[in-house]
């Protein structure tokens, strides 16, 4: 049956095998091969008149592979012998080759609206730009002093020292486990992100290990040198409260 042809450019034989599927509106599942298989030679005989064989090879190729397909289709198959269908891996392809042009052709379409938005140049003047609102220690920390930080660090440290046992605490040597100041400074602004009225001797009184009570009194000085952390007092000799600045 002769077919009237309107030679298209394609970008290979998937593409061409995929259009033919469209036009005749069939399943890319269910793809009836005899019928394809002859639109598709149809258009390969148009397209040897005005192509090079260079760019017919990929289109020969997959001529010789629908003929193959279809030579099985057309061959009696053996009773209560299952084999698989030989249209199969060129399902495979074409599916995946229709996913890809879908694609390529979202991309081109978001490429083209790109092309139509425009931005403001940047006008906001250096000196707001790269303004910083200045860190006044004074307001961070209030009427607290260092020293009285200092006196429940030591506190604090006393009763690790009470808690070791006299005894075992000498057994053998133990390889100390390294702590960051850095990392426990995260470590805080992760646990009183929002929070107020943070204890801060019950901060000090949970950690296990004086090391780790070393490091995280260093770490609250370190955020509130820089401006994240808000420490209270309401009268000499009571708790020291935290609040975060976030």
């Amino acid at each position: 049956m002769k077919i009237d042809i309107k030679l298209d450019v394609f970008e290979g034989p998937l593409d061409l095998l995929l259009h033919l599927i469209e036009k005749n509106k069939v399943s890319i599942y269910d793809i009836p091969i005899v019928e394809i298989t002859n639109q598709y030679m149809e258009y390969i005989r148009e397209m040897e008149k005005t192509y090079s064989m260079e760019s017919m090879s990929e289109f020969l190729v997959m001529a010789a592979t629908l003929l193959k397909i279809k030579s099985k289709m057309l061959l009696p198959q053996p009773e209560k012998e299952e084999e698989e269908d030989p249209r199969e891996e060129l399902v495979r392809r074409l599916t995946e080759y229709k996913m890809y042009k879908y694609a390529a052709e979202e991309l081109k379409d978001l490429s083209v609206d790109a092309q139509k938005v425009f931005f403001k140049p940047e006008t906001v003047p250096e000196e707001i730009k790269y303004y910083e609102e200045p860190i006044r220690p004074e307001e961070i920390v209030g009427d607290i002093t260092l020293e009285k930080l200092n006196q429940i660090f030591r506190m604090v440290m006393r009763r690790k020292k009470d808690r070791e046992d006299p005894v075992r605490s000498h057994f053998g040597k133990i390889q100390k486990e390294k702590y960051k100041v850095e990392d426990r400074m995260d470590d805080i602004r992760r646990q009183i992100r929002g929070l107020k009225k943070i204890n801060f001797r019950t901060l000090l009184d949970i950690q296990p290990v004086k090391e780790m009570v070393i490091v995280t009194f260093l770490a609250v000085l370190e955020l509130m040198k820089v401006g994240e952390i808000k420490v209270s007092q309401e009268h000499n000799f009571a708790e020291i409260y935290l609040d975060s600045c976030e």
